[in-house]
């Protein structure tokens, strides 16, 4: 029984791209995990159904447009001088004419944070020192009342260029699109010029419900910790899967 929509919507023109509308996340599981056999003889990830979860949690946001990454490529401005790219597209689709871009939410596909904006935090230093470009996300995104939105690259899952910067927007209230800021993994790629294919994922969208929590530390005696773990030291098979999984339902 589904008693939960998140709703996504885009300007009529682009809603009829259907190639680019988001999917839930199960449809996004990557060719690996799937090939990966698991048995009481070969115990793979496969059966871990945490890592399960977290690939199927919720739905994927696709790339609008096609982009060119230029980053910490050595190239000159018009006075001659040399300067650094970072990310830029790599040109609109047939369907994005000015007007049409605007009202997409794509305009040249990219806004920026400024260096200042992430001041002493990590993402400066693996960006290369570079601005943090944003794309512009087409898609509206509402939830029933109470409940918001995690936005993280594909758990387990994602592209090894680049990622998102995390965030959680209450998408029951917020009345416009969500745009996301992009850190090029400049520890593997210092320096990268590639294009990022319209329709490469790169969002994953988990709905929850908003709810007051707090913490309680206690203490757990050896009798408790052993009793816990006896049915994993016999090495059960799919043992979390058949005594403790609920399964999860996305469409």
């Amino acid at each position: 029984m589904f008693d939960k929509e998140i709703e996504f919507s885009a300007h009529e023109n682009y809603f009829e791209i259907k190639e680019d509308y988001p999917i839930p996340a199960k449809l996004n599981i990557p060719e690996w995990f799937k090939k990966l056999e698991h048995n009481i003889t070969n115990l793979t990830v496969k059966g871990c159904m945490p890592f399960l979860d977290s690939l199927t949690a919720g739905y994927i946001l696709k790339m609008p447009q096609d982009f060119h990454i230029r980053h910490n490529v050595d190239t000159k401005d018009k006075d001659g001088k040399n300067i650094k790219d970072s990310f830029q597209t790599y040109g609109l689709h047939d369907y994005s004419s000015i007007l049409l871009a605007k009202f997409l939410n794509l305009n040249s596909g990219l806004d920026t944070h400024s260096l200042k904006q992430l001041e002493g935090s990590p993402f400066i230093k693996k960006n290369s020192n570079l601005p943090f470009y944003k794309i512009l996300n087409p898609w509206k995104i509402k939830t029933p009342k109470g409940y918001s939105c995690l936005f993280v690259s594909p758990l387990n899952n994602s592209d090894d260029r680049f990622s998102i910067i995390s965030g959680i927007v209450d998408t029951d209230t917020f009345p416009n699109e969500i745009n996301f800021p992009v850190v090029i993994n400049a520890d593997k790629y210092p320096v990268l010029e590639d294009v990022i294919k319209k329709g490469t994922p790169y969002v994953q969208v988990i709905p929850f419900k908003r709810e007051n929590w707090k913490m309680n530390v206690k203490s757990r005696n050896q009798k408790e910790i052993i009793n816990s773990r006896i049915f994993y030291a016999l090495k059960i098979l799919n043992n979390y899967k058949e005594k403790y999984w609920n399964k999860k339902s996305w469409k």
